[in-house]
């Protein structure tokens, strides 16, 4: 099969995407899973309203998803001029979730955007451009239904390095069951927009498994030809020490072998570490899933035309 190519990087005209949008009727939502990201998260806010809401209207509604923050992430977001909505405050009677998959699958309940746009709340480098650049294929090209931003990733100063998790986990378990896919250079990026069509039929794993599964359901039910790659530079976030990264990377282990066809009764799904004394300890891993959201009640009453069309 060929591989998708690589798009070249190009200036994306926020004007003409905009008045593209108005003709067709299309509405763009940004959305931010955020949890104590107070020192970026403003900036991002405000720089989405500011050129892409207020100076060209190519944005309808910002909306940042505060998933526990104990800092000040929600005033923030809130004050530069986001809509915040806390998780626990979305579909309140369903059984309670954990994790930015469960984040993300709230906010489609939580938004109203023909196409969505997420971006991770971390992103320190922050320009429009990155929201322009991702929803212009989906406004430009009929058959794009999912858009993966890609870029060069520096590692506490270096000019690269980052994406540990992806280059020592992801990339193998793509290359060995899902080579069909091993063209997307970020496969676990935050930075991704998709239709609101197709995310609201795709099951969303809770924890940090979402990003791998969504883009293994999406080419299982639609073939890899309606996933898109845009070029967003570069791209500076919080890097967390390596420790961290273990539990990330169990889970997309997990999410990957699942979607493979190993159950969820043959993997285990608690990590087994040490700490600085060479105790043992136990870390749960989050892999339990959410359904599509278009088979929860409260979203087909909130959305009932684009349901049945």
């Amino acid at each position: 099969m060929a591989r998708t190519r690589r798009p070249e990087r190009a200036q994306a005209d926020a004007a003409s995407l905009a008045s593209l949008k108005a003709a067709h009727g299309t509405t763009v939502t940004v959305c931010m899973p955020a949890r104590d990201e107070e020192a970026t998260v403003g900036h991002i806010v405000a720089t989405v309203r500011r050129n892409l809401m207020e100076g060209v209207p190519l944005v309808d509604e910002i909306v940042v998803i505060d998933d526990g923050s104990t800092d000040a992430t929600a005033a923030s977001a809130f004050w530069e001029g986001a809509r915040v909505a806390a998780v626990d405050d979305l579909l309140p009677d369903l059984p309670a979730g954990s994790g930015k998959g469960n984040a993300l699958w709230l906010s489609l309940y939580a938004t109203e955007g023909d196409i969505v746009c997420w971006v991770d709340a971390d992103v320190s480098n922050f320009h429009s451009d990155f929201v322009t650049r991702l929803v212009e294929p989906l406004l430009t090209d009929p058959g794009a239904s999912f858009v993966k931003g890609y870029y060069r990733r520096p590692l506490w100063g270096r000019p690269t390095g980052g994406g540990r998790v992806t280059e020592l986990v992801a990339r193998p378990l793509i290359s060995a069951l899902f080579p069909e896919l091993g063209h997307i250079v970020q496969p676990l990026g935050g930075e991704y927009a998709g239709r609101r069509s197709l995310l609201e039929t795709l099951p969303f794993v809770q924890g940090w498994g979402v990003e791998i599964g969504l883009l293994i359901d999406i080419a299982a039910a639609l073939g890899v030809d309606v996933i898109r790659q845009v070029d967003l530079g570069v791209r500076e976030h919080r890097n967390r020490p390596l420790e961290d990264l273990a539990p990330q990377a169990m889970a997309v282990l997990l999410t990957a072998l699942r979607r493979a066809g190993v159950t969820p009764a043959d993997v285990h799904s608690t990590l087994l570490t040490f700490d600085e004394s060479y105790e043992e300890i136990e870390v749960p891993v989050e892999v339990r899933e959410r359904p599509p959201m278009a088979t929860i009640p409260e979203y087909r009453a909130k959305f009932p035309k684009e349901l049945s069309a």
